[in-house]
């Protein structure tokens, strides 16, 4: 007789009846062989017979393939599944050059400290002495920076200490970039939206550098498994890229699944813990806490991947309490990991990680973009990280040396998320999305040009570096005249010079203005900083704010100084900014009719104000109160999506006058938090509007905009798949168990009306009027 199988990690999970029904869906990812090649015929030999002793018999297909592009010289993204080698595809071709000419250099460039340290340590290992690896970033000490730049040839580096360090001192490294001969840009699928185009600047201002003392490099992209690598890759360096995409390395059985937290128990009356009574879930981050230390139990070796600093030390926290209780003997095996830490500390939890001695970890992307952990049996995803690509990233960290493993995707309570869990081929069968950057973007375009300036003057023959096309070349003039005018730039007849004997400040990873410093009160301590363009909404006062796993509560905030005074404090809550937008069109940049509804997308001038800020209980989300703030508006022009309803498709829809407001409200609330499913963005990085009667269309109108100057691409998205989008939104809404609203479909956390007026019912109908206009037949393409 044949004994039954034995239990998986799942089943384990949920053999308490009262989480049975927590599970919505079970995908079984089916496991897959591998297919080797040989080892070509240009590799150094050396370093052959180095990776046959770390254990690389034979490479996989698609890192041969890869690695033989760009020994040919082709600028080449490989974007294959988590765990499948990337790492041999650019460092074949880079230490094999390396080897061969002992002048040659290699740039690597990761969008984590974490990633490089890892890749420091491979590099290493391979016991190269020729090589010469080192990181050049902000944890390298002064004294060996002049030694990375007078000998390192194998650089480690990241986007902001290349535009901060390494271009506006490029003289220093005149030898290094004249005999550079690769640049590696790993983790490429990360540099999105506002970022993104910056990175993307950065590159281009490298390669003219590079062609002033004679060189050309070649480019090597790493990426997550994301929709037409190449055009990404493309846009983010300049140059035309070849994509290798058919995975080629073995990979075990995965069982996948999609959880949804339970409903809180009714509270205060009957009603719910939420806004208005509305009900709430159980936190994703509790429910998060008890799986990771059940798994650890198990003796699971576990990644719960969390949003934010604050989370996944709450996650942790609520682990080592939770086995405080169940297996004292485990709780020192659970730790967080995050940005933030010292580098000392940071290196102890990754050689915690790496050697075993760590069961479980709680940790926010800082890990996902980085370290290569192997042998883990179970990832948690507490939450919709931004993207698919995201999504697979991490639960790729699972199984990575060919076992089977355990991802589960616990939602938050948040539009997205119950959508997913409820929509699983949103997830298991949709093709990745294409990252989204916009390098022509001149409120990030013009301040690059200024850097550019800086390092060397701009000449005519620069322009169709930072212009591909005429009409960008055309914008590039336009923003140069605009430098000049200003008295930033002086045009000569060699070219636009810089005029400050200051380097230029760009901050490639904020907008909105100067940092604002976060200072102790009573010691004038600096903690840190917080970007301009956020400082209304996380620093005011008030604000709950977590530094370095620290809580921090603000005392007052100075705009015209730029600082916030904290005090030390661990409420019981957190707190959310609310604020009120006013919307205006400037410009219509594309259009489509159908029957009674018309999709827009174009500039827009955004009034944008934060008017107060929501007190929610840590773990059950219940609101504890609302205080109100006297911040100034502030001014934003940027691109957005919006569509308009005609009064007769209104009355079709049976929707009277009184119910158009909350009909709208409801759907626009939705629409924002179902637009990260189809646009590489976060739903903190777009905001909306919607009115009965908008002076500037005449009707009723749903507006949905990028929240940074210049707009991000995120918009236009919406507009490209505009059917699928407000399908899905639709569809999130019609499908949540509420009877009238919560914030797992049309409440919003930052809605300045306080979700007033809200109409669940009226923007189901709404919606299925505008899909019904001819608007759903339209490709989601």
């Amino acid at each position: 007789m044949t004994p039954p199988p034995a239990p998986t990690l799942l089943s384990r999970l949920v053999l308490d009846p009262s989480r049975a029904d927590r599970v919505t869906h079970v995908e079984h990812v089916a496991a897959r062989t591998g297919r080797t090649a040989d080892w070509p015929d240009w590799a150094d030999p050396l370093l052959v017979d180095r990776l046959r002793l770390a254990g690389v018999e034979r490479p996989w297909e698609h890192q041969v393939q890869a690695a033989s592009l760009a020994h040919g010289g082709s600028s080449v993204v490989v974007a294959t599944g988590t765990a499948s080698g990337k790492s041999l595809a650019y460092l074949l071709p880079g230490l094999t050059a390396l080897l061969a000419d002992e002048r040659a250099g290699v740039l690597y460039l990761s969008p984590t400290k974490a990633l490089a340290t890892d890749q420091l340590r491979a590099v290493r290992s391979l016991n190269l002495m020729a090589v010469k690896a080192a990181t050049f970033d902000g944890d390298t000490p002064r004294e060996e920076r002049d030694w990375v730049r007078r000998h390192g040839r194998f650089v480690l580096s990241n986007p902001d200490m290349l535009h901060r360090g390494i271009l506006p001192r490029h003289a220093d490294w005149a030898s290094y970039l004249r005999h550079l001969k690769y640049v590696v840009v790993d983790e490429c699928h990360s540099y999105r939206g506002v970022f993104g185009s910056h990175v993307a600047l950065v590159l281009r201002r490298l390669r003219r550098i590079c062609a002033r003392y004679g060189s050309s490099p070649v480019f090597v992209l790493a990426s997550a498994t994301v929709s037409h690598p190449e055009v990404s890759a493309a846009r983010l360096t300049g140059l035309p890229v070849i994509p290798v995409t058919d995975d080629a390395s073995p990979r075990g059985a995965t069982e996948f699944a999609l959880w949804e937290p339970p409903l809180m128990p009714a509270i205060r009356g009957g009603t719910g813990g939420g806004e208005h009574g509305a009900p709430v879930r159980r936190s994703a981050t509790a429910e998060t806490a008890d799986l990771l230390a059940d798994l650890v139990v198990e003796g699971a070796r576990t990644i719960a991947f969390v949003r934010s600093r604050r989370g996944a030390e709450a996650v942790s926290l609520g682990a080592r309490r939770a086995l405080s209780v169940a297996a004292p003997e485990l709780v020192d095996r659970v730790a967080a990991y995050r940005a933030g830490y010292l580098p000392e500390e940071r290196r102890e939890l990754e050689r915690r990680l790496q050697s075993g001695s760590l069961v479980g970890v709680a940790a926010t992307n800082a890990l996902e973009l980085g370290l290569d952990v192997s042998g883990l049996d179970a990832v948690v995803l507490t939450g919709w990280p931004g993207t698919v690509a995201s999504v697979w990233q991490q639960a790729g960290r699972a199984g990575r040396a060919g076992q089977g493993a355990l991802a589960v995707f616990v939602a938050r309570d948040d539009p997205l998320d119950t959508y997913l869990v409820h929509h699983p081929q949103a997830l298991f069968g949709r093709p990745v999305e294409t990252t989204v950057l916009d390098p022509a973007n001149p409120y990030v375009l013009g301040p690059h040009l200024g850097c550019a300036a800086a390092e060397l003057p701009l000449t005519e023959d620069d322009l169709p570096l930072f212009g591909e096309s005429p009409e960008e070349v055309t914008a590039v003039r336009l923003l140069l005249a605009d430098l000049v005018r200003r008295g930033i730039l002086r045009s000569r007849p060699r070219g636009w010079f810089w005029t400050s004997r200051e380097r230029p400040e760009v901050d490639i990873r904020g907008t909105g203005g100067p940092p604002v410093r976060l200072v102790e009160t009573g010691t004038g301590r600096l903690l840190g900083t917080v970007d301009g363009g956020s400082a209304h909404s996380q620093a005011h006062e008030g604000a709950v704010y977590l530094h370095q796993g620290e809580s921090w509560l603000v005392d007052a905030l100075d705009l015209e100084e730029s600082v916030a005074l904290v005090h030390a404090e661990e409420p019981d809550y957190s707190t959310s900014a609310r604020d009120v937008t006013d919307i205006a069109v400037v410009e219509e940049l594309r259009a489509r009719s159908y029957d009674g509804v018309d999709l827009f997308f174009g500039t827009v001038d955004v009034t944008h104000q934060v008017v107060s800020y929501l007190k929610k209980r840590h773990g059950s989300g219940e609101v504890l109160g609302e205080e109100p703030l006297d911040l100034p508006p502030r001014q934003l022009r940027t691109r957005a999506v919006w569509y308009t309803v005609s009064p007769a498709l209104l009355e079709a829809a049976e929707l009277s006058s009184a119910d158009v407001p909350g009909a709208a409200h409801a759907a626009e609330h939705a629409a924002i938090g179902l637009l990260p499913l189809f646009a590489t963005c976060d739903r903190w990085d777009i905001g909306g509007v919607s009115t009965a009667l908008h002076p500037d269309t005449g009707t009723c109108t749903v507006f949905v905009y990028d929240g940074h100057p210049g707009g991000a691409g995120f918009a236009e998205q919406g507009y490209l798949r505009g059917a699928a989008w407000l399908r899905a939104t639709r569809e999130a809404i019609a499908s949540c168990e509420c009877p009238s609203g919560c914030p797992s479909c049309v409440q919003s956390p930052k809605c300045g009306n306080g979700n007033e007026p809200l109409d669940k019912a009226g923007a189901v109908r709404l919606l299925d009027a505008v899909l019904a206009s001819g608007l759903a037949a339209v490709s989601a393409g």
